[in-house]
């Protein structure tokens, strides 16, 4: 009979009681339990029914007691891995960039390709000189002064480095391509000059919209889990102009990755056409330039692209409150602490990229570690591509950039 009762009174049950039900079944929660639960959700129903102004209040105040519920943000982790994981960044990225900016700069800027590196250096030298504000904030050393600074500040300065490095790169293949692909005549975009004026408008540019996040994170700030909570200090405007330049800096990532896949997809087509046309059965030559190629486009995607992929939502959830689930905002902060990371490891990696695209700054790097001269022969601004195509018989036109 109660069964009986169970059965009937199933199609009284909401969907969220129906889960619920199952829930109950699938877990090994006996008959009788299941009886239980369904004749006091009959009656509770029933009396509701006969009272709906109570049912009401109640409603009213199981929401107004889901709204007293702030959710924590969870720093166990980003408090302890991640201070050590950008230690070991910054002392690797400081080594690196500082070798790197000591060899670039003894090399005359005779090339866009040149000016262009040059300027990623830089900016991987100071994105690299924030690092150690963040691993003080992270770890909570400094306290509430130190972290309204880095929020204000160092924090901007990082990101915005970030991505005038993204720029630049994608600079940098669009003059590859123009070398490689259409070598012959000197375009505007191949004149040193336009290549230095290019840099300095991607700087002034760039630094210029980061400035508002400086001045309109102007607010008091707030502590939330013990600790100034950045997005706390902007006013809504400043909101609003975080969003909105998150959006931008989308853009930006993407429209870069875009053109440099174009870009090197056809120097490689251009390479591998220039080894047929040479009548060279090098493979190994061929599949030594596409590994080079491969290797730039692989490290921009596994380094910057996890991040842009993490970074809508995560903003959504600090300027719109548009996920209100605890749990699911300590993941996105999580997801974008660590892509993060991911991303600043480009700082050591640029390195690599300097290697494979610059033959002089390879050839330097190999001099200074042995302690020889670099030999007077070598063309300061010539790329490790233009050299491979270089050394083919001279049925095929060879590029010197340095003319």
């Amino acid at each position: 009979m109660r069964a009986e009762t169970a059965e009937s009174d199933i199609s009284l049950l909401p969907s969220s009681e129906i889960l619920r039900v199952f829930f109950f079944f699938f877990f090994g929660y006996s008959h009788h339990r299941l009886v239980f639960f369904l004749s006091s959700y009959s009656s509770s129903h029933a009396a509701q029914s006969h009272n709906p102004e109570g049912h009401g209040k109640k409603k009213m105040n199981d929401s107004l007691a889901n709204t007293s519920i702030k959710c924590v943000r969870d720093i166990s982790v980003t408090s302890v891995v991640f201070p050590g994981l950008y230690s070991i960044l910054f002392i690797l990225a400081l080594l690196l960039n500082s070798m790197a900016a000591w060899i670039f700069f003894s090399i005359p800027s005779k090339s866009t390709f040149m000016v262009f590196l040059k300027n990623v250096v830089v900016a991987d030298l100071l994105m690299t000189l924030t690092i150690p504000l963040r691993v003080l904030s992270d770890a909570d050393v400094g306290g509430g002064p130190l972290r309204a600074f880095h929020c204000r500040y160092s924090a901007v300065l990082f990101y915005i480095t970030m991505y005038i490095s993204i720029i630049l790169l994608g600079l940098i293949s669009l003059d590859r391509y123009l070398k490689i692909v259409r070598p012959f005549g000197k375009g505007a975009l191949q004149r040193v000059w336009v290549g230095q004026a290019l840099s300095v408008t991607v700087w002034v540019v760039m630094l210029s919209l980061a400035l508002p996040n400086v001045i309109l994170s102007d607010q008091p700030p707030k502590y939330s889990s013990g600790r100034i909570k950045c997005t706390s200090m902007k006013s809504q405007a400043g909101l609003n102009w975080h969003e909105g330049f998150n959006y931008f800096c989308q853009v930006i990532f993407w429209g870069t990755l875009a053109l440099m896949v174009f870009c090197y997809t056809f120097i490689s087509k251009k390479v591998y056409e220039s080894y047929k046309a040479s009548k060279s059965s090098s493979g190994a030559a061929t599949r030594k330039t596409k590994a080079k190629v491969f290797v730039v486009v692989a490290v921009f995607f596994i380094c910057f692209a996890p991040f842009h992929f993490a970074r809508v939502p995560y903003t959504l959830t600090q300027t719109r409150n548009a996920i209100t689930q605890c749990r699911a905002k300590n993941g996105l902060f999580i997801a974008k602490e660590t892509t993060l990371w991911l991303s600043a490891t480009n700082v050591c990696l640029d390195p690599l990229i300097y290697v494979f695209l610059c033959s002089v700054f390879r050839k330097r790097l190999t001099a200074t570690l042995r302690r020889k001269p670099l030999h007077h022969g070598d063309s300061p601004t010539a790329t490790s591509t233009q050299l491979d195509m270089s050394q083919m018989p001279n049925k095929v036109v060879k590029n010197d950039p340095a003319k």
